[in-house]
C-alpha cells in the first residue's frame, strides 16, 4: 500500500532505508508508555508527582486506559458513587460495574502495589471488547462489558521454567509473550503466541525480542518486534509478509498510531551511543524511512514517545520534540520530564516542579498546567481525562479532568486497588476508549502479619470500573 494510502498523513524529504531496528521501551522512570495515534488511540502512559496532604495523600495513582488481572466467574454488581467532598471536586458519580474472584493465591500490599499474586506476576490488557490476563502458563479472557468468562488457554507445553511476561487484546486476536529458559544461565528467548479472541485456540507463534513482541495484530497479521527485524506476519500461513533489519544491538521503540519509531543506535538501547537516526516503520505495509538531523547530528536523549505528529526525546537537559515527518527539530523545554502523552487531544504531559503541565506537540506551548492534587502518582491520561486511585481499605477510582482541575467521577468501594502497567504503552489497564478500568481489588483480608509484610487476600477480585 502506497504512503499516500494514509489519508492526511503528509511526508517529507525523508532518507528510505533498508536499516530498521527493535528494541523495548526507552529508560526513563518507571513503566513509561506512549499513546496510540488516530489509528489505535488511548494508549497506557505514565506520571509520577508528588505526595499531599488531608484527602488527596489518599489519591496516589492517576491513570487511564488498560487493566487487568486473572479471574473467574464471581458476584457482580453495580454501584453508584458519590462526589468527592473536597471543594475543587465537582459532582460526580461513578460505576463498579461488574466483579470476578479471582483465582489463585493474592496478597495486598502497602502502597500503590495493592493487590497482586501471592507469588510471579499477572499481566492483562483490554482490547477488542476484551479482557485478557496471563499468569504463569495460562491466558484466560473475559467479556469486557459484563466480565462473562469467554476462555482459558493453555500454555504448559513450553518448557519447564517458562512464564508469561506480556498479555496484548487486538481486534479478533490475544497475544502473549512467553519467556522460554536457555540452556545457559541468564539466556532466555521470547515467543510471541497468537490466540484467536473468540475462543482462545493457538493460531501462530513468533520469534520476540525479550522487550519486543506484537506491537500490531488483528485476525490477519501480526507485527512483531523481534531480535534482527521488525516484521510483519500473515497468521493464515505464518510466512512474513514483510521484514524490516534492524543490527545486531537492540533498538527502543515507541508505537504511535499506524507508525512504530525505532532507534539508530550503535550499542542500542543498553549502551551510551548516541542515537544517530530514528526510523519510521508503517505497521500495516512495512514502509520504512530513516528520520536524521542536519549534519549528522545525534538526538538528543532517550526516545520516550510520540504523538501529535512530534517524537520526544527525554534526558538530563529536559524534553526535546522533533517532527515525525523529517527529523527536524521542532522545540526545546529544560527542567521538564516526559511523563505521558494524550492522542485524543494531541498533548505531552511533563512535570516541572510540582505541576503537572500539558504541552502541543507541535509548539510546545502550554496547553494545560495541573499542580500535583497531592497525589502520589499519575499513571495515563486520555481525552484529558486521567484516572486516579485512592490506595489501601479505603480504595476508590476516579477521573480528573485535567482542564478544569475537577474531579469528574468517583467508583468507591475498591479496596486495595491495583493498576497493571505494559512497559511498551501497548497492553496494560484500561478499555481504549477510556470508559471501562479493569482494577485487581481485595474484598476480604485475611490475618495480618509482620509490618510491612504482604497480607493474605482471602477473596481477590477483578473489578470493572468507570464513569
Amino acid at each position: 500500500m502506497p504512503r499516500a494510502a494514509h489519508a492526511g498523513r503528509a511526508r517529507g524529504n525523508l532518507q528510505t532505508t533498508g536499516l530498521a531496528p527493535q528494541g523495548p521501551p526507552a529508560a526513563g522512570g518507571p513503566a513509561r508508555a506512549i499513546a496510540a495515534g488516530p489509528g489505535r488511540k488511548g494508549r497506557a502512559a505514565v506520571v509520577r508527582v508528588a505526595h499531599g496532604s488531608g484527602m488527596w495523600a489518599r489519591r496516589a495513582i492517576l491513570a487511564l486506559v488498560l487493566i487487568g488481572a486473572a479471574v473467574v466467574p464471581g458476584r457482580a454488581e453495580t454501584t453508584a458513587s458519590q462526589s468527592c467532598a473536597e471543594p475543587h471536586c465537582a459532582a460526580a458519580a461513578g460505576t463498579v460495574r461488574w466483579t470476578r474472584l479471582l483465582t489463585g493465591s493474592w496478597v495486598t500490599q502497602d502502597g500503590t502495589q495493592g493487590t497482586v499474586p501471592a507469588d510471579g506476576q499477572a499481566y492483562v490488557a483490554v482490547g477488542g471488547g476484551v479482557t485478557a490476563v496471563g499468569v504463569g502458563l495460562g491466558v484466560t479472557a473475559y467479556r469486557l462489558s459484563d466480565g462473562r468468562p469467554l476462555w482459558s488457554a493453555s500454555l504448559a507445553d513450553f518448557p519447564a521454567g517458562s512464564a508469561v511476561v506480556s498479555v496484548r487484546a487486538w481486534d479478533g486476536v490475544v497475544t502473549a509473550g512467553v519467556s522460554v529458559p536457555g540452556r545457559a544461565a541468564g539466556a532466555s528467548r521470547r515467543d510471541e503466541v497468537v490466540l484467536s479472541a473468540q475462543a482462545g485456540q493457538r493460531i501462530r507463534i513468533y520469534p520476540a525480542a525479550p522487550y519486543g513482541g506484537a506491537v500490531f495484530a488483528d485476525a490477519a497479521t501480526t507485527v512483531v518486534v523481534g531480535t534482527t527485524a521488525v516484521t510483519g506476519y500473515a497468521n493464515a500461513t505464518g510466512q512474513a509478509r514483510w521484514r524490516v533489519p534492524t543490527g545486531p544491538a537492540a533498538q527502543a521503540w515507541r508505537v504511535s498510531g499506524p507508525d512504530i519509531y525505532v532507534t539508530v543506535s550503535k550499542d542500542g538501547y543498553l549502551g551510551t551511543a548516541p542515537v544517530t537516526g530514528l526510523v519510521r516503520i508503517d505497521l500495516q505495509t512495512g514502509e520504512h524511512a530513516t528520520l536524521s538531523l542536519p549534519g549528522a547530528q545525534p538526538f538528543s536523549g532517550r526516545l520516550a514517545g510520540a504523538a501529535g505528529g512530534a517524537v520526544f526525546f527525554s534526558g538530563a537537559g529536559g524534553l526535546n520534540a522533533y517532527s515525525a515527518i523529517d527529523g527536524r527539530p521542532l522545540w526545546h523545554r529544560g527542567g521538564v520530564v516526559f511523563e505521558a502523552t494524550d492522542s485524543d487531544r494531541p498533548t505531552v504531559y511533563v512535570t516541572g516542579g510540582s505541576s503537572l503541565i500539558g504541552l502541543d506537540p507541535l509548539t510546545g506551548k502550554v496547553a494545560t498546567r495541573a499542580g500535583t492534587l497531592g497525589a502520589a502518582g499519575l499513571y495515563a491520561v486520555s481525552d484529558g481525562v486521567a484516572l486516579g486511585l485512592d490506595e489501601g481499605a479505603l480504595g476508590d477510582a476516579y477521573g480528573y479532568r485535567l482542564t478544569t482541575k475537577r474531579v469528574i467521577w468517583t467508583a468507591k468501594n475498591v479496596p486495595w486497588p491495583h493498576f497493571f502497567i505494559d512497559l511498551s504503552g501497548i497492553g496494560g489497564s484500561a478499555a481504549a476508549d477510556g470508559g471501562t478500568v479493569v482494577l485487581a481489588s481485595c474484598a476480604r483480608l485475611g490475618p495480618g502479619g509482620a509490618a510491612g509484610t504482604p497480607t493474605e487476600c482471602l477473596r481477590p477480585e477483578l473489578v470493572a470500573v468507570g464513569p
